[in-house]
């Protein structure tokens, strides 16, 4: 009769199925990397998809399963970006007081994301209508709170335009220089914001 033969010992546990990302998963995943690649690289002429596929980890034919091109890729970036800051300044309700640490709290959480919109969209000829869009939805938003220190419509355009920039461009430098003190900082740009407004008075 044959023998049996002793069992071999293992030589190492199998290795566990790799879960497979769903679709939208997967597309997220994409669109954060690719956020990061954009930003870090100089916007969209100078980043290649070699650049976005590198940062997600994946290979370039799995970019173009989710999107047919660089263009469809980073208008849905841009896209992405927007409706989340949107949704930080209005968290509170319309564009006001809270509004400013809500971008604020979502640029620290996202630097890319908000560089993206104000750095290179909003400066690329094929893409700036959308931040421009943006930022008129932004200025409306916040010109009836200007509108109670003056009856001028043009005044008022003026502040509502003017409290705007400055609270991009006060988000902006904190980022720049390393996110400092926050609780300090939304204090000041809350200041400075509120300093068009009493600019209306004189």
């Amino acid at each position: 009769m044959p023998q049996n033969r002793p069992e071999q010992p293992a030589t190492g546990a199998a290795a566990p199925p790799v879960r497979r990302m769903r679709r939208e998963e997967r597309r997220e995943q994409i669109l954060a990397a690719a956020t990061k690649a954009f930003t870090r690289s100089g916007g969209f002429n100078t980043t290649s998809l070699d650049d976005v596929a590198a940062e997600a980890g994946v290979t370039k034919m799995i970019l173009y399963r989710h999107f047919a091109s660089k263009t469809e890729l980073y208008q849905a970036v841009i896209d992405r970006a927007a409706e989340r800051l949107y949704a930080s300044a209005t968290a509170e309700g319309d564009l006001g007081e809270e509004s400013v640490p809500g971008m604020m709290r979502w640029a620290g959480e996202d630097p890319d994301g908000f560089r993206l919109l104000f750095r290179h969209a909003a400066r690329e000829p094929g893409f700036r209508v959308d931040i421009d869009r943006l930022r008129a939805n932004m200025v409306e938003m916040l010109r009836p709170h200007m509108a109670t220190e003056s009856e001028s419509p043009a005044w008022v355009d003026w502040a509502a335009n003017l409290g705007t920039t400055v609270a991009i461009e006060g988000i902006m430098a904190w980022l720049d220089a390393g996110q400092p003190d926050s609780d300090r900082a939304r204090h000041r740009i809350l200041r400075a914001v509120d300093g068009v407004s009493q600019a209306l008075r004189v």
